[in-house]
């Protein structure tokens, strides 16, 4: 289904059912024009799940995240207003031009998948996938994520332009103009299942070894034979 619509970026097809299949995120560094917002709108369409685009910018605020209490002149109430983040697939576009405060809001609701408006907790939609995206190139007048908050994301994954064979076929589609239709071929609860069954599969104690020596020689890489690299790895 995402074939039909999306040329190439297998690899950004692949990150993204990996994450909704172990029900994680994804942080998306790619210069515009890379099929990102269409790759997750595809998948929502294809899981027959709700889909919001939020569009940060240096005047976004939490309330325009998460949501906020709106005063009803009618009923003499406050009333609670949700916020885009109530959705099954999310994307987080250019997370790097808002503010900390912003960002926090986001990357908090993630992590707990839940929100407080008011004096309320509302748990997040299941399944629940943020994609963000952030432009590489243009720096100025941004705000990068801490790295101490990238780690709210199971990947990050940097895609490149596609190959001439992939332009081509781009052109193709679009001198077509519309685009082929997808029609949803999962349902929610489906997805909540095998996110269950991804939770059971058996990991044996070498692989987990493995994954411990990698991280190990991340913090210290000298143990393992490795040149410190600490100093010029970029984040």
């Amino acid at each position: 289904g995402m074939d039909r619509r999306i040329v190439g970026q297998k690899h950004l097809v692949d990150s993204l059912l990996i994450a909704l299949l172990c029900n994680g995120h994804v942080l998306l560094e790619g210069v515009p024009g890379l099929a990102k917002t269409l790759a997750i709108k595809t998948l929502a369409t294809l899981v027959d799940a709700k889909y919001n685009r939020i569009q940060f910018t240096p005047d976004l605020l939490p309330a325009d995240v998460i949501g906020t209490l709106i005063y009803s002149v009618k009923k003499e109430t406050f009333e609670v207003k949700k916020g885009p983040i109530f959705a099954n697939f999310v994307l987080a576009d250019e997370i790097n031009r808002a503010p900390a405060k912003v960002q926090s809001a986001l990357l908090e609701a993630m992590q707990e998948r839940q929100v407080t408006i008011g004096d309320e907790t509302f748990p997040l939609d299941r399944p629940f996938l943020v994609m963000a995206t952030q432009n590489p190139i243009e720096q100025e007048g941004t705000y990068p994520l801490p790295e101490a908050q990238t780690d709210r994301f199971l990947l990050k994954v940097v895609i490149g332009y596609p190959n001439k064979e992939e332009e081509k076929a781009i052109i193709r589609q679009n001198i077509h103009g519309a685009l082929e239709p997808v029609q949803p071929v999962v349902k929610k609860e489906e997805i909540l299942e095998v996110q269950k069954i991804v939770e059971k599969i058996y990991i044996d104690e070498k692989i987990e070894n493995y994954i411990v020596d990698i991280v190990f020689a991340t913090r210290e890489p000298a143990k393992y034979g490795l040149p410190d690299l600490s100093s010029i790895i970029s984040y």
